[in-house]
């Protein structure tokens, strides 16, 4: 009698993370430092909840994501995941409210140039009802100053976002932070990070 072998399900798993995961994380333990709850919107394949909850333990992290990203993004989390990283709840940020309590913190990484303009409008509108005062706002990823992409990589890698969504696609900095500012979040920070990419900081009025 042959005996069976367990079925492993494969972790989904993106090359971009684990590249770009400990530059963020050199930003992050920086900007972060004081903060106790963190909510990352977006958070795909859990490779940089893991990663920071691991490295940061004094934050309790919470992912987030669509209900289509959920299996994966809890299998990881469930086979990887230390203690201060919190089971994934699901938050389309176009849909009110969040089921989350207050945060001091909130991460995203390249979420905005896959969300349309709408849903980049909601994200920013309902972070208030979610964010204690002083709140830090990271966000990650490429964008435009001026009408004018960073690099010549950028301007080909949004031609091929165009190509697949029309509605996606990098984003102007100043139309970001004027809705950041809108929500009540001022600009504190602009880190330059690999590969043509920024590490935005925005804190929310005490």
């Amino acid at each position: 009698m042959k005996r069976k072998v367990p079925t492993v399900t494969m972790l989904p798993h993106s090359d971009a993370c684990e590249r770009n995961k400990e530059p963020i994380l050199e930003v992050l333990r920086r900007e972060f430092a004081g903060r106790t709850h963190v909510l990352e919107v977006g958070s795909g394949t859990g490779q940089h909840g893991v990663h920071f909850a691991l490295a940061m333990p004094e934050i309790v992290w919470q992912p987030s994501e669509l209900p289509e990203a959920m299996p994966g993004l809890r299998r990881r989390i469930f086979r990887e995941g230390p203690k201060n990283l919190r089971a994934p709840v699901v938050i389309d940020v176009t849909q009110t409210p969040w089921d989350v309590r207050k945060v001091d913190g909130v991460y995203t990484a390249n979420t905005l140039h896959i969300m349309h303009w709408p849903q980049v409008v909601a994200f920013f509108a309902n972070l208030p009802a979610v964010a204690r005062p002083g709140t830090l706002l990271a966000i990650y990823g490429p964008f435009r100053y001026g009408g004018k992409y960073t690099s010549e990589s950028n301007a080909a890698f949004d031609e091929m976002l165009h190509a697949q969504d029309p509605g996606s696609g990098i984003r102007d900095f100043e139309a970001v932070d004027a809705l950041a500012r809108k929500a009540g979040f001022t600009l504190v920070a602009d880190h330059r990070m690999p590969a043509n990419n920024q590490l935005l900081i925005w804190r929310l009025a005490a």
